[in-house]
């Protein structure tokens, strides 16, 4: 069983002058009016796995930004409760919080955050010196996670000789020092231009492939949702009206909100051959599909299969059962409804 790495019950944050008063005035009667408070985040129930990107979306005041800062504590929620590691992190001392987030949490934002008057070197040792870590093993450190985000070479350099795409690399290796179990991500590409976006992705799917971190990662781009994401949670008025897999999210909206956030999304470019599979008794003959292929990637297969029912195989390549051509045709093509 997959350990949870955090984990929200009936989180709440509303600002306004009596944040809990006007709380509990709403559980006694939903129709109180909010006039002079925000509803940023209501009633989120979530569990992250250890291991897992989770990606979270919405328009702006939707509340993802909020809800990613209440689970990291960097402001307190008004009702409910968040555990890391099974840790209620709201019965923590202030000493105990920080000794947290220096051992546990890495962040990155829009804003890259990086001292001007220090170097690229000192910069990521940063963290590392709050710590108190001696001078030859910060540094050393800094080295190994610079060479990781591809910008050996670059110690020497100050923020301001560097493009904007090598700053947020400098950024994310800094928020990488730390070694985190638990890394928050808030739209950290947004101020990018596409091409340098891009190339941060590709990036941190490389590290997302070496390391074995949880990670949070907030975007309104849904497209860069579907490259990083084992799931995604969409958000609308301070609530999670789904959060699921990119297949099942495109296939099986839950609202007719993410049915429309979704509705331009090309289905056959996110959903996977493993999405559609049947457990069949006995399997299905013949050559198997793998089950992480795009149906885009298996159009010319599927346009030229004669099979009705189509085996699937996992990545060790054994059959996990079939896929129906006709309803891998509907989400090529679109059904005729």
């Amino acid at each position: 069983m997959t350990e949870t790495a955090i984990s929200c019950r009936d989180v709440s944050k509303i600002f306004g002058p009596d944040p809990a008063g006007h709380l509990a005035r709403l559980k006694a009667d939903p129709n109180t009016s909010s006039v002079g408070y925000v509803q940023a985040v209501r009633d989120v129930n979530l569990d992250i796995r250890r291991g897992e990107m989770l990606v979270v979306m919405g328009l702006s005041g939707s509340g993802k930004s909020t809800l990613v800062r209440c689970l990291s504590r960097l402001i307190e929620i008004t009702g409910g409760s968040v555990s890391i590691e099974g840790q209620d992190i709201a019965s923590l001392s202030e000493t105990e919080l920080i000794d947290l987030r220096r051992r546990k949490m890495g962040m990155v934002f829009q804003s890259f955050g990086l001292l001007p008057h220090r170097t690229v070197l000192d910069n990521v040792a940063f963290p590392l010196e709050m710590r108190g870590q001696d001078r030859r093993a910060r540094y050393a450190r800094a080295r190994e996670v610079l060479d990781l985000v591809g910008l050996e070479g670059r110690e020497a350099y100050f923020p301001r000789e560097l493009s904007g795409g090598q700053q947020q690399r400098v950024g994310i290796a800094r928020s990488l020092a730390i070694e985190p179990d638990i890394w928050f991500l808030d739209e950290p590409f947004s101020a990018l231009d596409p091409l340098i976006r891009r190339e941060m992705q590709d990036e941190f799917l490389r590290l997302k492939g070496l390391l074995n971190k949880t990670i949070i990662f907030i975007t309104h781009d849904f497209d860069e949702a579907l490259r990083l994401a084992d799931r995604i949670a969409i958000m609308k008025d301070g609530r999670i009206e789904q959060c699921d897999t990119p297949d099942q999210i495109v296939l099986h909206p839950a609202t007719d909100y993410v049915a429309k956030f979704t509705a331009e999304i090309d289905r056959a470019r996110v959903v996977r051959a493993g999405a559609l599979v049947h457990s069949l008794i006995p399997a299905p003959e013949g050559e198997a599909f793998a089950s992480n292929r795009t149906i885009r990637d298996l159009a010319r297969c599927l346009v030229a299969e004669r099979r009705e029912v189509i085996p699937v195989a996992d990545a060790d390549g054994k059959v996990i059962g079939g896929m129906n051509r006709q309803e891998a045709l509907d989400v090529l093509l679109g059904d005729e409804k």
